[in-house]
């Protein structure tokens, strides 16, 4: 039996891929991380390896779905990001046990699981590392993971493909492109995201999504100095695909990296308009 076993769950509303992966972690006392809704593979799973606690990687609707119900029906701890308690309560409906901080480990069973905290999609975001003598798998499972020792659950601080939103309201760039900083030092052997299959060359990936973020900063940035002023302006400057049905997505995008830019003095920004700072 895995000790990390991987449960997608189809999703309603906004979620890439539509559907958000589950993980049981430990092949007893177990640690169940993002029910993001009801599922009878999740239930076969959590029935064979008596779940102790739940925690979400962050408190996004497409994760927390279930944490309610099953929390209560098998009697589960609850954790929360400290300092984000009511923000965790308004999304799950749940009043915390207890809290984590940054450096915190858990016990699943026989795994440890440590907690870092990667704000930047979400401010309460954490990435989840899982090693220990029982964190090598004694084969593949139903969620199809290669064998992982000290696999990293990301959520959505990356994916295999394609890109990670991060925009207003709870979106910071800087502390994104620090969180992609920081688990790439780590030089990690697997990610486990929150959406789609699992990352089998990590520094790989997370070197493709630092270096797309700069890319795109560096055409907002150009598009402002070439004196588009709106976010909406520089969405046109600064795109140069097809945005059908993202394109308010990519103008939040883009106001992530406004306020980024404003912060280091790159630009100055008001909320509404943009100029570089030497203008």
């Amino acid at each position: 039996m895995d000790p990390i076993v991987r449960v997608p769950i189809s999703v309603s509303g906004p979620a890439p891929t539509g559907r958000t992966n589950a993980y049981v972690l430990g092949r007893s006392d177990a640690l169940l991380v993002d029910p993001a809704g009801e599922s009878a593979e999740l239930e076969r799973q959590l029935d064979r390896r008596a779940p102790d606690a739940v925690l979400t990687t962050h408190a996004h609707p497409d994760h927390v779905g279930a944490l309610a119900r099953y929390a209560r029906e098998y009697d589960l701890d609850v954790y929360a990001r400290s300092g984000y308690e009511e923000r965790f309560e308004r999304a799950t409906g749940v009043s915390p046990d207890a809290t984590l901080r940054d450096g915190d480990v858990l016990s699943a069973g026989a795994c440890s699981v440590e907690v870092t905290a990667t704000p930047g999609h979400a401010p309460d975001h954490v990435a989840l590392t899982v090693s220990g003598a029982d964190a090598a798998p004694e084969g593949r499972n139903s969620g199809d993971l290669d064998d992982h020792d000290g696999a990293v659950l990301v959520g959505d601080l990356a994916v295999a493909e394609g890109s990670v939103f991060v925009g207003p309201p709870d979106g910071d760039m800087r502390g994104y492109l620090t969180a992609l900083r920081r688990l790439h030092a780590r030089a990690p052997d697997e990610l486990l995201p929150g959406h789609g299959p699992a990352i089998a060359r990590p520094r790989e990936v997370l070197a493709r999504l630092l270096a797309h973020r700069l890319d795109r900063e560096r055409t907002v940035l150009a598009a402002v100095r070439n004196g588009a002023a709106t976010p909406d302006a520089v969405v046109e400057a600064a795109y140069d695909k097809d945005l059908s049905g993202v394109r308010d997505l990519a103008r939040r995008a883009v106001i992530a990296h406004l306020e980024k830019l404003a912060v280091e003095g790159a630009v100055e920004w008001d909320g509404e308009r943009a100029r570089p700072s030497d203008a």
